[in-house]
């Protein structure tokens, strides 16, 4: 953790790691299946592009489901103590309901030191620690105890700061890691942004070195694959529930379900990704 603080402190101000500045980035995500890169019409894209508007507490005032659906394409901003900003669209998602969910941090409804921020306002961070080592990152959202793990990110700017970043974590010698590799688990997401301990119980609508905007466009429903969580071990029913999400096509996303998206294709809900 030494390693990671100096880091922070010491990473350069100039731009690193793509030529393209993050609403250039979110323009590229606008680009028609066939093919058209005219960038959609978007209220979301234009007002963003004028003054940057974070997403206020009625985004995050919604049920646990719901918000780990609508994170699905959202930007999660993230600003260095040097000025630098990181960029990421949210690809991946896990919901954790608190009280009957026996994978959730709050299952039975118990609150404790750690898991205080998962029965916070919605829009709270919960920050964990697993392993002693690495942190993953929640979104507390309706419901006492209900939060929306981040699993992976899309990077769109910044993404030489987060290779410098995810380097501290990684022991000895290794080849520079590639676009995909740098956010596409929760742990990974956390080291590529510089997300510790430190940012438990913070306010997405209110802090000044972490906060989310809108994407360009929400993806539509045969975008989104619906499956199970993963590494939860064997809670009963809630094993096997559908509470994890992702962006069907998306080279981003940290594991991909074959089998389910297969059942969507044999369905007849098949994307143009």
């Amino acid at each position: 953790m030494p390693a990671k603080r100096k880091l922070l402190a010491q990473l350069s101000p100039h731009p690193g790691g793509s030529s393209l500045s993050p609403f250039d980035a979110l323009e590229n995500l606008n680009a028609t299946c066939d093919g058209d890169s005219a960038p959609k019409s978007s209220k979301y894209f234009m007002s963003e592009k004028k003054d940057s508007s974070r997403l206020e507490a009625e985004f995050f005032n919604q049920p646990c489901v719901s918000l780990a659906r609508s994170f699905l394409g959202q930007i999660l901003v993230r600003k260095l103590p040097d000025g630098r900003e990181l960029w990421g669209r949210i690809v991946e998602t896990e919901a954790y309901l608190g009280g009957e969910d026996e994978a959730s941090h709050s299952k039975g409804g118990k609150q404790t030191q750690r898991n205080a921020a998962m029965f916070m306002s919605p829009g709270t961070l919960y920050v964990y620690q697993i392993y002693g080592i690495y942190f993953c990152v929640n979104v507390s959202s309706q419901g006492d105890g209900a939060a929306v793990l981040l699993r992976s990110l899309e990077p769109l700017q910044g993404l030489e700061a987060m290779r410098e970043l995810r380097s501290t974590s990684r022991k000895g010698p290794a080849k520079p890691l590639k676009d995909w590799q740098l956010c596409n688990g929760p742990s990974k997401l956390c080291q590529a942004l510089g997300i510790d301990k430190a940012f438990d119980q913070r306010d997405l609508t209110q802090d000044a070195a972490i906060w989310m905007v809108p994407g360009p466009a929400p993806p539509g429903e045969q975008d989104v694959v619906a499956t199970t969580r993963i590494g939860i071990g064997n809670r009963g029913e809630w094993t096997q529930k559908p509470l994890r999400f992702y962006l069907r096509g998306n080279k981003f996303v940290s594991v991909v379900d074959k089998k389910t998206e297969r059942e969507l294709a044999a369905r007849g809900e098949v994307s143009c990704s």
